[in-house]
């Protein structure tokens, strides 16, 4: 909001409300209520109380799909998991960024045109945009620091007393060392370790010696080029970099093409 105001003045310095200067009361009440609040008495400040009915049941809207109360859940994608093709389309899919970059192009210097995948009922199909106002949209997408996205339901919520029976606990192993050591056992860390990362993703383990298949371990981290080099050459390595590849093709997946 800061940024918005040094560069377009949002909010104008000075700026006054009139009914805020002749009944303050009444401009209070005005702002409660198009914010559904309530503006005085003991529970000034809160939202008014409401009373639901029961939700409408859910429909189907496909096969393995299902929709209730503004959610939908689709479960007609099934991958095996030897599928390492339609596994990475489906990430692909999952992670893929907020706007499409077929849909959206400048038509001048200081307008963009982004094409709605489907039109609006009142007939709108592009939405036309300043970088300005494109990158405030963007930013309201951004959510919140330390803000979980992740909900869990059911069995696996935090509350629910059937947790520990389906989550794993901590190994025997690590409750032996924590007991032999006064409780400086082994912790869960926040960041997998690169060897790890890279045992998970290509299936090498990088710590198992190639000669006498032994573990080895980080003695030194070699960072300068000169010591690079001749750390590679007297191991019979290649002390160059490989030539550049072209870049595989990134387009933008649509559901239907992952799944």
């Amino acid at each position: 909001l800061r940024l918005l105001d040094c560069s377009c003045g949002l909010f104008e310095e000075g700026a006054t409300d009139p009914l805020w200067e002749q009944e303050p009361l009444l401009a209070q009440i005005s702002a409660a209520s198009v914010q559904g609040m309530v503006a005085t008495g003991d529970r000034a400040g809160r939202k008014v109380r409401r009373r639901l009915t029961d939700p409408e049941d859910g429909v189907r809207s496909g096969a393995l799909c299902y929709a209730a109360r503004g959610f939908s859940l689709h479960a007609a994608t099934r991958i095996e998991a030897t599928d390492r093709r339609r596994l990475e389309r489906l990430c692909r899919y999952v992670i893929r960024p907020p706007v499409a970059n077929g849909r959206l192009r400048f038509i001048d210097e200081d307008t963009l045109v982004f094409t709605l995948k489907t039109a609006w009922a009142d007939g709108t199909c592009q939405l036309l945009l300043s970088p300005h106002e494109l990158l405030e949209k963007l930013a309201a997408l951004v959510p919140p620091p330390r803000l979980n996205l992740v909900r869990y339901h059911g069995v696996l919520a935090p509350a629910c007393p059937d947790r520990a029976r389906i989550v794993p606990g901590p190994s025997p192993l690590t409750q032996a060392e924590g007991c032999e050591h006064g409780g400086a056992g082994r912790h869960h860390a926040h960041r997998v370790s690169w060897d790890k990362l890279l045992a998970r993703v290509f299936q090498y383990d990088v710590t198992v010696c190639p000669n006498c298949s032994g573990h080895m371990k980080v003695i030194a981290a070699l960072t300068a080029p000169s010591a690079i080099e001749t750390f590679l050459n007297a191991v019979g390595l290649p002390s160059r970099a490989p030539p550049i590849a072209p870049a595989h093709l990134d387009r933008q997946l649509e559901f239907d093409e992952a799944a």
